[in-house]
Protein backbone atom coordinates (compact mmCIF):
# COMPACT_ATOMS: atom_id res chain seq x y z
CA UNK A 1 0.00 0.00 0.00
CA UNK A 2 2.87 2.37 0.87
CA UNK A 3 4.56 1.62 -2.45
CA UNK A 4 1.34 2.48 -4.27
CA UNK A 5 1.07 5.83 -2.46
CA UNK A 6 4.74 6.65 -3.11
CA UNK A 7 4.26 5.80 -6.80
CA UNK A 8 1.13 7.96 -7.09
CA UNK A 9 2.67 11.06 -5.50
CA UNK A 10 5.04 11.86 -8.43
CA UNK A 11 2.19 11.34 -10.89
CA UNK A 12 -0.09 13.68 -8.95
CA UNK A 13 2.70 16.27 -8.65
CA UNK A 14 3.39 16.08 -12.38
CA UNK A 15 -0.32 16.46 -13.09
CA UNK A 16 -0.53 19.55 -10.88
CA UNK A 17 2.53 21.11 -12.57
CA UNK A 18 1.11 20.51 -16.04
CA UNK A 19 -2.26 21.87 -14.94
CA UNK A 20 -0.66 25.03 -13.53
CA UNK A 21 1.41 25.56 -16.67
CA UNK A 22 -1.73 25.24 -18.79
CA UNK A 23 -3.62 27.73 -16.64
CA UNK A 24 -0.75 30.20 -16.39
CA UNK A 25 0.15 30.24 -20.10
CA UNK A 26 -0.27 33.78 -21.40
CA UNK A 27 -1.88 34.65 -24.72
CA UNK A 28 -2.17 38.04 -26.38
CA UNK A 29 -5.66 38.76 -27.71
CA UNK A 30 -5.89 41.59 -30.22
CA UNK A 31 -8.72 43.07 -32.20
CA UNK A 32 -10.90 46.06 -32.96
CA UNK A 33 -14.23 47.18 -31.51
CA UNK A 34 -16.50 48.60 -34.25
CA UNK A 35 -19.79 50.46 -34.24
CA UNK A 36 -23.01 48.74 -35.32
CA UNK A 37 -22.28 49.35 -39.01
CA UNK A 38 -18.78 47.90 -38.52
CA UNK A 39 -17.36 50.94 -40.30
CA UNK A 40 -15.68 52.89 -37.50
CA UNK A 41 -13.68 51.84 -34.47
CA UNK A 42 -15.12 52.78 -31.08
CA UNK A 43 -12.62 54.41 -28.67
CA UNK A 44 -12.51 54.11 -24.87
CA UNK A 45 -14.18 50.69 -24.69
CA UNK A 46 -13.09 48.74 -21.61
CA UNK A 47 -11.63 45.30 -22.39
CA UNK A 48 -11.64 43.21 -19.20
CA UNK A 49 -10.89 39.66 -18.11
CA UNK A 50 -12.02 37.40 -15.29
CA UNK A 51 -8.44 37.30 -13.96
CA UNK A 52 -8.43 41.06 -13.36
CA UNK A 53 -6.34 42.37 -16.25
CA UNK A 54 -7.80 45.05 -18.48
CA UNK A 55 -7.17 47.75 -21.04
CA UNK A 56 -9.08 50.25 -23.18
CA UNK A 57 -9.43 50.64 -26.93
CA UNK A 58 -7.47 53.45 -28.56
CA UNK A 59 -8.84 56.23 -30.76
CA UNK A 60 -9.30 53.75 -33.62
CA UNK A 61 -11.02 51.10 -31.50
CA UNK A 62 -7.99 48.80 -31.37
CA UNK A 63 -6.89 46.86 -28.29
CA UNK A 64 -4.33 44.29 -27.15
CA UNK A 65 -4.60 42.32 -23.91
CA UNK A 66 -2.43 39.56 -22.44
CA UNK A 67 -4.49 36.98 -20.54
CA UNK A 68 -4.10 33.41 -19.20
CA UNK A 69 -5.15 30.60 -21.53
CA UNK A 70 -7.94 29.54 -19.16
CA UNK A 71 -9.34 33.06 -18.84
CA UNK A 72 -12.33 34.81 -20.43
CA UNK A 73 -12.56 38.36 -21.76
CA UNK A 74 -15.50 40.70 -22.18
CA UNK A 75 -16.17 44.29 -23.19
CA UNK A 76 -17.82 47.17 -21.34
CA UNK A 77 -19.07 50.43 -22.84
CA UNK A 78 -21.34 53.07 -21.33
CA UNK A 79 -22.13 50.75 -18.42
CA UNK A 80 -23.21 47.81 -20.62
CA UNK A 81 -21.38 44.48 -20.78
CA UNK A 82 -21.00 42.02 -23.63
CA UNK A 83 -21.01 38.25 -23.34
CA UNK A 84 -17.80 36.62 -22.13
CA UNK A 85 -15.43 35.04 -24.66
CA UNK A 86 -13.46 32.02 -23.33
CA UNK A 87 -9.85 32.42 -24.43
CA UNK A 88 -9.51 28.69 -25.08
CA UNK A 89 -12.12 28.99 -27.86
CA UNK A 90 -10.31 31.87 -29.60
CA UNK A 91 -7.78 31.55 -32.40
CA UNK A 92 -4.69 33.50 -31.24
CA UNK A 93 -3.64 33.98 -34.87
CA UNK A 94 -6.86 35.82 -35.73
CA UNK A 95 -8.07 39.15 -34.26
CA UNK A 96 -11.15 39.18 -32.06
CA UNK A 97 -13.18 41.91 -33.72
CA UNK A 98 -16.63 42.74 -32.36
CA UNK A 99 -19.37 45.20 -33.24
CA UNK A 100 -21.28 47.12 -30.56
CA UNK A 101 -24.91 48.27 -31.06
CA UNK A 102 -23.95 51.95 -31.07
CA UNK A 103 -23.93 54.46 -33.89
CA UNK A 104 -20.88 56.56 -34.58
CA UNK A 105 -23.20 59.59 -34.52
CA UNK A 106 -23.97 58.90 -30.87
CA UNK A 107 -20.36 58.66 -29.75
CA UNK A 108 -18.97 61.50 -27.61
CA UNK A 109 -17.42 64.22 -29.78
CA UNK A 110 -14.00 65.14 -28.43
CA UNK A 111 -13.82 68.39 -30.40
CA UNK A 112 -16.99 70.00 -29.04
CA UNK A 113 -15.56 71.10 -25.70
CA UNK A 114 -12.44 70.74 -23.62
CA UNK A 115 -12.38 67.38 -21.79
CA UNK A 116 -13.16 67.62 -18.09
CA UNK A 117 -10.63 65.90 -15.84
CA UNK A 118 -13.24 65.57 -13.08
CA UNK A 119 -15.82 63.94 -15.35
CA UNK A 120 -13.20 61.65 -16.91
CA UNK A 121 -12.06 60.61 -13.44
CA UNK A 122 -15.62 59.88 -12.28
CA UNK A 123 -16.36 57.89 -15.43
CA UNK A 124 -13.12 55.95 -15.02
CA UNK A 125 -13.88 55.03 -11.41
CA UNK A 126 -17.47 54.07 -12.25
CA UNK A 127 -16.18 51.81 -15.03
CA UNK A 128 -13.76 50.07 -12.64
CA UNK A 129 -15.80 50.44 -9.44
CA UNK A 130 -15.12 46.89 -8.27
CA UNK A 131 -11.40 47.55 -8.48
CA UNK A 132 -11.35 50.93 -6.74
CA UNK A 133 -13.79 49.82 -4.04
CA UNK A 134 -11.86 46.60 -3.34
CA UNK A 135 -14.94 44.45 -3.93
CA UNK A 136 -14.99 41.51 -1.52
CA UNK A 137 -15.85 39.09 -4.35
CA UNK A 138 -12.24 39.34 -5.49
CA UNK A 139 -11.05 38.15 -2.11
CA UNK A 140 -13.26 35.07 -1.82
CA UNK A 141 -12.09 31.63 -2.88
CA UNK A 142 -13.37 30.65 -6.34
CA UNK A 143 -16.25 28.21 -6.41
CA UNK A 144 -16.06 24.74 -7.89
CA UNK A 145 -12.35 24.14 -8.20
CA UNK A 146 -10.58 20.93 -9.09
CA UNK A 147 -11.05 19.13 -5.79
CA UNK A 148 -7.45 19.57 -4.60
CA UNK A 149 -8.31 21.60 -1.54
CA UNK A 150 -8.40 25.24 -0.51
CA UNK A 151 -4.62 25.63 -0.89
CA UNK A 152 -4.78 25.01 -4.62
CA UNK A 153 -7.70 27.44 -5.00
CA UNK A 154 -5.77 30.15 -3.22
CA UNK A 155 -2.95 29.93 -5.78
CA UNK A 156 -5.33 31.21 -8.44
CA UNK A 157 -7.04 33.60 -6.04
CA UNK A 158 -3.72 35.19 -5.05
CA UNK A 159 -2.78 35.70 -8.69
CA UNK A 160 -6.16 37.29 -9.33
CA UNK A 161 -5.77 39.67 -6.38
CA UNK A 162 -2.28 40.68 -7.55
CA UNK A 163 -3.60 41.32 -11.05
CA UNK A 164 -6.39 43.50 -9.66
CA UNK A 165 -3.89 45.42 -7.55
CA UNK A 166 -1.61 46.00 -10.55
CA UNK A 167 -4.55 47.20 -12.64
CA UNK A 168 -5.72 49.52 -9.85
CA UNK A 169 -2.21 50.97 -9.52
CA UNK A 170 -2.00 51.56 -13.27
CA UNK A 171 -5.40 53.27 -13.34
CA UNK A 172 -4.42 55.50 -10.43
CA UNK A 173 -1.18 56.46 -12.21
CA UNK A 174 -3.17 57.34 -15.32
CA UNK A 175 -5.55 59.46 -13.23
CA UNK A 176 -2.63 61.38 -11.74
CA UNK A 177 -1.11 61.99 -15.18
CA UNK A 178 -4.44 63.29 -16.45
CA UNK A 179 -4.68 65.59 -13.44
CA UNK A 180 -1.25 67.04 -14.24
CA UNK A 181 -2.28 67.44 -17.90
CA UNK A 182 -5.40 69.26 -16.72
CA UNK A 183 -3.49 71.72 -14.50
CA UNK A 184 -0.20 72.15 -16.37
CA UNK A 185 -1.22 73.41 -19.82
CA UNK A 186 0.65 75.28 -22.52
CA UNK A 187 -1.92 78.07 -22.50
CA UNK A 188 -1.41 78.68 -18.77
CA UNK A 189 2.39 78.48 -18.92
CA UNK A 190 2.52 80.79 -21.93
CA UNK A 191 0.31 83.35 -20.19
CA UNK A 192 2.44 83.32 -17.02
CA UNK A 193 5.92 83.08 -18.55
CA UNK A 194 5.53 84.63 -21.99
CA UNK A 195 7.39 81.67 -23.51
CA UNK A 196 6.68 80.64 -27.10
CA UNK A 197 7.81 77.58 -29.07
CA UNK A 198 10.31 76.02 -29.20
CA UNK A 199 11.31 77.30 -25.75
CA UNK A 200 7.78 76.70 -24.46
CA UNK A 201 7.79 73.07 -25.63
CA UNK A 202 11.11 72.43 -23.88
CA UNK A 203 9.92 74.06 -20.65
CA UNK A 204 6.75 71.94 -20.63
CA UNK A 205 8.86 68.77 -20.67
CA UNK A 206 11.67 69.79 -18.31
CA UNK A 207 9.52 71.46 -15.66
CA UNK A 208 6.41 69.29 -15.73
CA UNK A 209 5.41 68.99 -12.05
CA UNK A 210 4.58 65.75 -10.29
CA UNK A 211 1.06 65.05 -9.06
CA UNK A 212 2.18 65.35 -5.44
CA UNK A 213 3.79 68.73 -6.17
CA UNK A 214 0.57 70.12 -7.62
CA UNK A 215 -1.47 68.87 -4.67
CA UNK A 216 0.93 70.56 -2.25
CA UNK A 217 0.00 74.06 -3.46
CA UNK A 218 -2.69 75.52 -1.21
CA UNK A 219 -3.58 78.33 -3.62
CA UNK A 220 -3.33 79.03 -7.34
CA UNK A 221 -1.04 81.93 -6.50
CA UNK A 222 1.55 79.51 -5.06
CA UNK A 223 1.26 77.33 -8.15
CA UNK A 224 1.64 80.27 -10.54
CA UNK A 225 4.64 81.54 -8.56
CA UNK A 226 6.22 78.10 -8.92
CA UNK A 227 5.91 78.33 -12.71
CA UNK A 228 7.12 81.94 -12.79
CA UNK A 229 10.18 81.22 -10.65
CA UNK A 230 11.37 78.26 -12.68
CA UNK A 231 10.73 80.10 -15.94
CA UNK A 232 13.19 82.81 -14.84
CA UNK A 233 15.99 80.26 -14.47
CA UNK A 234 14.94 78.53 -17.67
CA UNK A 235 15.03 81.74 -19.73
CA UNK A 236 18.58 82.56 -18.65
CA UNK A 237 19.78 79.08 -19.51
CA UNK A 238 17.91 79.10 -22.81
CA UNK A 239 19.56 82.40 -23.83
CA UNK A 240 23.00 80.96 -23.09
CA UNK A 241 22.35 77.66 -24.88
CA UNK A 242 20.46 79.09 -27.87
CA UNK A 243 21.80 82.61 -28.53
CA UNK A 244 20.95 82.45 -32.23
CA UNK A 245 17.34 81.36 -31.56
CA UNK A 246 16.59 83.93 -28.85
CA UNK A 247 14.47 86.86 -29.99
CA UNK A 248 11.89 89.23 -28.62
CA UNK A 249 9.14 86.91 -29.85
CA UNK A 250 10.57 83.97 -27.89
CA UNK A 251 10.05 85.68 -24.53
CA UNK A 252 6.99 87.88 -24.67
CA UNK A 253 6.00 90.26 -21.94
CA UNK A 254 4.03 88.72 -19.11
CA UNK A 255 1.63 90.18 -16.62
Amino acid sequence: MKRTIIFLRPILSLFLILLCQTGFAQLVIKGTVYDKQARYGVPSVSVLSNSGTGTMTDSLGRYSLKVPANDSIYFSYLGKLTAKFPVKNLNPDQPLDISLPVSIDSLPAVTVRQPSYRMDSIANRNEYRKIFDNDATYLSAPGGGFGFGIGFDLIFNARKIRSMEHLKARLEREEKEKYVDHRFTKALVKRITGLTPPALDTFMVQYRPEYETLKSFETDYEYYSYIKTFSTYFKERWKNDHPAETSDSTFRATF
